[in-house]
C-alpha cells in the first residue's frame, strides 16, 4: 500500500481529484490529507472520494497551515460542518499526528465519531512524542502507523509499521536544479515489505517543507518521477533558461515544458499528467504554476498506480 501525504493546496487537491474522475488511482493508494485551508475544494474532493468509495486518510490535528484559524470563522462554518461530517464515512479513516496531547485528541475522536485508535492512522514523526505514542497505543495498535525508517522508531513501534521519508530532493531556488538534472528518488516501493512495512508513504514532488506564501521564481522547474530498469524511482528536472529575473513566466515554462517533450520522445510516458504538459506545449499555452504541479503530482500518482497494480506505465 501506498500512503502519499499531501497538504489540502487547491493543485495538490485538484490532481486528487483528476485521478479519480479519469479513473487513474490505483485501490492500493490511500492519500493522507493533512488540511490546511477551509475550502470547498476540499469538501469536494473528501466527497469525490466518498462516492468513489475509494479510502482516504484525513488528519485532524493539522500541523501547518490556517485550517485550525479559519475553521472558528462564522463564515467558513458551512464547509466545517460539511468536513465533520465526512469524517464518519466508512472510507474516510481518521487520522492524527502523535503530539503530547494525543491522548486528548483520541478522546474527541471517540466521542465526536465513536472511532477507537484501531481504526486510525497515526503519524508519529519526532523522537520525542514516541513514549506519547506508546501510551496511546498500549492496548490498541493503530490501523496504520506512519514513521520514519530510524532505529528508535522500528524498535518501538513493531505493528502496522508505514515506512515514510520525503525523498523530493527540494532546493533553495529552482535554477539549482539545473547542477544535477536526474537524481535517485525512491526504491522504497522495492523493500518496504521485506524491511517490516505494511506500506510506504512519502511527500510526492511537493516535498514535506510547507510554505503557504506564493512568489514568482526566477526560474520555472518542472519535476517529473519515472522507473528505470530495475524498477527504481529517479527524478527528472525541467528548468527554464531565461533566469535572469522573474518576468515572463509564461515564457519559462514553454522552455521547461519543451526538455520534457523532447524527453519524453525517448521515455515514451503516456500517463494523463505528462499527456496534459504535452498539450499546454503544442498549443503553446502556460496553465500556471500551480497547474504544473498538478499535472507533476496527476503522473506520479498514476505511475505509482500502474506499478502497484502490475503495469510498468
Amino acid at each position: 500500500m501506498y500512503f502519499p501525504i499531501l497538504r489540502g493546496r487547491q493543485f495538490e487537491l485538484l490532481a486528487l481529484q483528476e485521478c479519480l474522475n479519469y479513473n487513474l488511482l490505483s485501490d492500493k493508494i490511500i492519500p493522507v490529507i493533512e488540511p490546511v485551508k477551509c475550502s470547498s475544494t476540499y469538501v469536494r474532493t473528501v466527497d469525490a472520494f466518498i462516492n468513489n468509495k475509494h479510502p482516504i486518510a484525513i488528519i485532524r490535528n493539522p500541523q501547518v497551515g490556517s485550517w485550525t484559524k479559519e475553521s472558528r470563522s462564522s463564515g467558513n462554518q458551512p464547509i466545517v460542518v460539511s468536513a465533520k461530517a465526512q469524517l464518519n464515512e466508512p472510507n474516510v479513516i481518521s487520522s492524527l499526528y502523535v503530539t503530547p496531547q494525543i491522548d486528548q485528541f483520541l478522546n474527541t475522536v471517540a466521542a465526536e465519531n465513536g472511532i477507537s485508535v484501531g481504526n486510525m492512522l497515526l503519524i508519529c514523526n519526532k523522537q520525542e512524542n514516541i513514549p506519547s505514542y506508546l501510551r496511546a497505543a498500549s492496548d490498541i495498535k493503530p490501523r496504520f502507523c506512519v514513521i520514519p525508517d530510524k532505529r528508535d522508531f522500528r524498535r518501538a513501534i513493531r505493528d502496522n509499521r508505514v515506512l515514510c521519508e520525503d525523498h523530493f530532493p527540494k532546493r533553495p531556488r529552482n535554477v539549482d536544479y539545473l547542477e544535477n538534472e536526474t537524481e535517485f528518488f525512491s526504491s522504497d516501493h522495492l523493500f518496504y515489505s521485506e524491511d517490516g512495512y505494511i506500506g510506504f508513504s512519502d511527500y510526492s514532488i511537493i516535498g514535506e517543507e510547507y510554505n503557504d506564501a506564493g512568489f514568482a521564481p526566477y526560474a520555472v522547474a518542472i519535476h517529473i518521477v519515472y522507473f528505470d530498469e530495475g524498477n527504481v524511482l529517479n527524478i527528472k528536472h525541467f528548468v527554464s533558461d531565461s533566469n535572469d529575473d522573474f518576468s515572463d513566466p509564461a515564457r519559462k515554462f514553454s522552455e521547461a515544458v519543451e526538455k520534457l517533450v523532447i524527453w519524453n520522445q525517448h521515455m515514451e510516458l503516456k500517463t494523463a499528467g505528462i499527456q496534459a504538459f504535452e498539450k499546454e506545449f503544442f498549443n503553446r499555452t502556460y496553465p500556471g504554476l500551480g497547474v504544473v504541479k498538478k499535472y507533476s503530482l496527476m503522473h506520479h500518482l498514476e505511475l505509482m498506480s500502474n506499478f502497484l497494480d502490475g503495469a510498468r506505465r
